[in-house]
């Protein structure tokens, strides 16, 4: 058994007497609006923003993941988007690393970060500045496990580990893998562990009824299949990335695979991302209200938001 090293980005050297610079952090579930309320947010607080999405880190997978777009950033610098190609895997401790980096060269020009998305693990590796399990790759337990499918996966995980299989997204490869790889090395994945951080995190959950929720994303959904969706996913295979790694990259990226394999029919694709995106958001909302730092506002409430910002950072002086 190998012995525990935990690793986890020590941002920068700091002296924790010194004042603290702040951080907005924008998140809720899929659909929500959290792009809009970011951008006209930058524009008020004089901000740049980071993305803290685990897929729209990817190159090329753009209307699947609903990235937004140079139009809709309206002259805001964006951050934590195209970062690497899919057949790249992206971990946390990637993130984590990248989004401090980018928090401070931001706060260097004077300007405010803003960390929007609705990746919770990502988001907490950065709030709570997480000591992460420093577990160098098992490539030939990749390579057996990479044969597997999800839920053989989840299985394994269940066996060596039932409190992580407990807490782990259960159609999510890599991250099975990852946990998988990490409980057989250290003979369980630790607990996470928080560490003081240089900076005060102001955190907005955005919500919705969960009917308006419901519509949003269909709607969405819909808008995404006109902006050429199923193109983007056919032409991602034919540019190399295979039906199993689509697959792997989740919700409209796997269903779409699917569809155009012809193992489901068109309906039965929408049908199936329309209700998967739903079951995600409400895993999401369940994630980020076990944080009461988060205080939640409804999208259309902005000037709440504005006000309340204000607030805190006066409070934080």
């Amino acid at each position: 058994m190998q012995k525990l090293v935990l690793r986890g980005t020590k941002p920068y050297s700091y002296h924790m007497e010194q004042e603290k610079k702040y951080v907005l952090v924008i998140t809720g579930p899929t659909s929500v609006g959290k792009s809009d309320v970011a951008v006209r947010l930058a524009k008020e607080f004089n901000g740049e923003i980071i993305s803290a999405d685990s897929r729209q880190v990817y190159a090329g997978l753009d209307i699947g993941t609903g990235k937004i777009t140079t139009e809709e950033m309206q002259g805001i610098p964006h951050f934590g988007l195209d970062l690497v190609d899919p057949q790249t895997v992206y971990s946390m401790a990637d993130f984590q690393t990248y989004a401090f980096k980018k928090i401070q060269e931001i706060h260097s020009r004077g300007k405010v970060p803003i960390l929007c998305g609705g990746t919770g693990f990502f988001i907490q590796s950065i709030v709570d500045n997480l000591l992460l399990p420093d577990v160098e790759p098992n490539e030939t337990l990749r390579e057996e496990l990479k044969m597997k499918s999800a839920d053989e996966l989840f299985q394994i995980l269940k066996e060596i580990n039932p409190k992580k299989a407990s807490e782990i997204d259960s159609q999510n490869p890599h991250r099975l893998i990852r946990a998988i790889e990490i409980t057989k090395a250290l003979g369980t994945v630790p607990d996470k562990k928080k560490r003081d951080t240089p900076y005060l995190f102001i955190q907005i959950g955005l919500k919705l009824p969960k009917e308006e929720l419901h519509t949003k994303i269909k709607t969405r959904l819909l808008h995404r299949i006109k902006e050429g969706m199923t193109e983007e996913v056919s032409n991602l295979h034919k540019e190399g990335l295979s039906w199993k790694r689509l697959e792997e990259l989740g919700l409209e990226y796997r269903y779409t695979a699917l569809y155009l394999q012809n193992k489901m029919s068109k309906q039965e694709m929408l049908k199936a991302i329309e209700t998967k995106s739903f079951q995600y958001a409400k895993r999401q909302i369940t994630w980020f209200k076990k944080d009461a730092r988060i205080i939640w506002f409804n999208p259309s409430d902005y000037e709440k938001i504005v006000s309340f910002i204000k607030k805190e950072k006066k409070r934080d002086l």
